[in-house]
């Protein structure tokens, strides 16, 4: 009986974490990047985080003769930070930047700047065997990152963004055979958010999956031994904690597989440092055409499923109530500092008619303070129109949610 043809497929995924100026070491850690890409030969190359332009156009120098198809994503103030390396031609891309992500007050997180996305790169026809295309559909992705995990304000953006992701994912894998999802998705493997994605997706997780792991313990790519890692972060978790992954699954005809992971561990080869604060993932994917197609599924046990919708619903519907607080408290505000202002223009027109009592008007003072008003108003107008944004996202998605559930539980 003929064997039914077949690819191995290697990918590599890193969360670069390179930003001009800021950066440590940032020039050096890019040339071992593509030093490291050039010499091992990977099929398909994810990153994230090179804010950078530049340093994306120098990989893509250095990397045209092995990677002779790139794409780089641009969104935000400063750039999405999404990239694609692939050996095999990407026919069309499409950026997805998701409706929440942040807010544009918190500065020193810097999330809302970027622009988390989501890239594709579709059509990329990979040949298994001998004239036998699989349409494969590549995602570089980041989600909103989680800076403090006990009160984690982020959580209902992050949600959302998973949700948006999970519809981006369903919708668009429809004329693929392959779906291939690469990034740091900022959640743990049992976190609601990663719950939903891959039961709404059924996105299989390469590490659960893998027949041979090799790499750092548990599969850990934030990890206290790394020099550019923020140690205090990691305090609750002394082995690290995995929240880089490479998701897949086969739709129609095909069937994929994991045959082998790997995690970077410690500095890259020669060097004293590693290639970024996260640990890069390198997956082995064999991929297999099946003589009948097989139906896309959810992957999941509806009634799990329909737990995980109700549970992330109930995250969505806490940061909705947060979103609408804040919208009342800007809204408020604004409207004080327009009464403050109108207070402020009675006197002076009261003065300028001799009505108000005789003595000096006191004009600095006044100026003062009229700036000082007009600047509150204008600040707690822009947050009361980023806030009415926000609820209506957060409002929308809980909508979603719960058609979604209703049709999760109503199904015989």
């Amino acid at each position: 009986m003929e064997r039914e043809p077949t690819l191995r497929l290697r990918v590599f995924d890193l969360n670069c974490w390179a930003i001009r100026y800021l950066s440590k070491r940032r020039q050096e850690r890019v040339r071992l990047i593509g030093d490291t890409l050039r010499r091992d030969s990977f099929d398909l190359v994810l990153l994230q985080e090179v804010w950078s332009e530049q340093d994306y156009s120098d990989l893509m120098v250095k990397l045209a003769s092995c990677y002779p198809f790139s794409h780089y994503f641009r969104s935000g103030v400063i750039g999405s930070g999404l990239c694609v390396f692939s050996r095999f031609p990407i026919l069309d891309t499409l950026l997805y930047q998701y409706s929440l992500n942040g807010y544009p007050y918190m500065l020193q997180h810097g999330d809302w700047f970027c622009g988390k996305s989501v890239g594709l790169g579709s059509g990329s026809r990979a040949r298994v065997g001998v004239g036998v295309p699989a349409p494969l559909l590549s995602l570089p992705l980041q989600l909103h990152a989680e800076y403090c995990r006990e009160k984690d304000a982020y959580l209902p953006h992050r949600l959302v963004q998973a949700w948006e992701l999970a519809q981006f994912i369903r919708h668009t894998s429809k004329a693929a055979d392959v779906v291939l999802l690469g990034g740091d998705l900022n959640m743990h493997p049992e976190d609601v958010g990663i719950r939903l994605l891959r039961g709404w997706t059924g996105l299989r997780d390469a590490f659960a999956e893998a027949k041979h792991f090799e790499g750092c313990k548990n599969g850990c790519t934030l990890v206290p031994d790394n020099c550019f890692t923020e140690k205090s972060e990691l305090l609750p978790f002394p082995l690290g904690i995995r929240i880089d992954y490479i998701l897949y699954k086969a739709i129609s005809s095909f069937t994929v597989k994991c045959e082998e992971l790997k995690t970077t561990t410690g500095p890259a080869p020669g060097v004293d440092i590693p290639f970024s604060d996260h640990e890069a993932v390198m997956a082995t994917l064999h991929i297999q055409r099946q003589p009948q197609a097989v139906g896309d599924t959810l992957g999941t046990a509806e009634l799990v499923l329909a737990d995980v919708v109700a549970e992330a619903r109930t995250e969505v519907g806490v940061g909705l109530r947060a979103a609408q607080r804040q919208h009342y408290s800007s809204g408020r505000m604004a409207v004080l500092a327009l009464l403050l202002l109108l207070l402020q223009a009675m006197a002076a027109l009261g003065t300028l008619a001799g009505l108000g009592p005789d003595q000096p008007f006191p004009k600095l003072s006044f100026c003062l303070l009229a700036f000082l008003a007009l600047g509150v108003l204008i600040l707690s107008t822009g947050l009361h129109l980023f806030h009415t944004m926000e609820v209506k996202m957060l409002h929308g998605t809980e909508d979603q949610m719960w058609m979604a559930l209703r049709v999760l539980q109503e199904r015989p």
